[in-house]
């Protein structure tokens, strides 16, 4: 078994149980609940095949559902931000990502930034328009993005920078 494989299943398990045993039970405020195992599409390598990753991200999605009681809301986000990876990846960093050498860890921080907080912008998006699924709410439904959105991008960063590996 090659060690990025294995690399990806300690993540993908770790980032499940972190999210259900621990996030989804910390209630910031009364309603901020940080979803931080949006890290696992933000880690998952550049070059994978792409069924590949839409089919982990929807079992992702559905693990942290089953446990969550969400009814499939975790799923469709992360299948969404799945399948519009290579656009927002397109857009925040250009053709660079066409050429065979490129890697997350050779841009720069901004850009890793921009990148993470427009997977959660679009995850907590989905998410909460299937969620509350009124336009009547719309208010509520922007107060949640933003907030929730804010949480998860500072842990996930927090998380980011505790795991990465430093270049020298």
């Amino acid at each position: 078994m090659n060690n990025s494989y294995f690399i990806n299943i300690v993540r993908f398990i770790l980032l499940v149980l972190v999210q259900v045993l621990v996030f989804n039970r910390l209630n910031f405020f009364g309603f901020i609940n940080p979803m931080v195992y949006i890290l696992y599409l933000y880690w998952y390598p550049i070059k994978e095949n792409r069924a590949a990753l839409i089919g982990l991200s929807f079992l992702l999605g559905l693990l942290v559902d089953l446990f969550s009681d969400t009814m499939a809301l975790h799923a469709a986000a992360t299948v969404t931000i799945a399948y519009f990876r290579p656009t927002m990846m397109r857009f925040v960093f250009g053709v660079n990502i066409e050429f065979q050498s490129f890697r997350l860890s050779n841009t720069t921080r901004a850009q890793q930034i921009t990148f993470l907080a427009l997977l959660i912008i679009v995850h907590h998006a989905v998410f909460f328009a299937l969620e509350i699924f009124s336009f009547a709410n719309i208010v509520l439904m922007l107060k949640k993005i933003v907030a929730i959105g804010a949480a998860s991008l500072v842990l996930c960063l927090l998380f980011s920078s505790l795991f990465s590996v430093k270049k020298e």
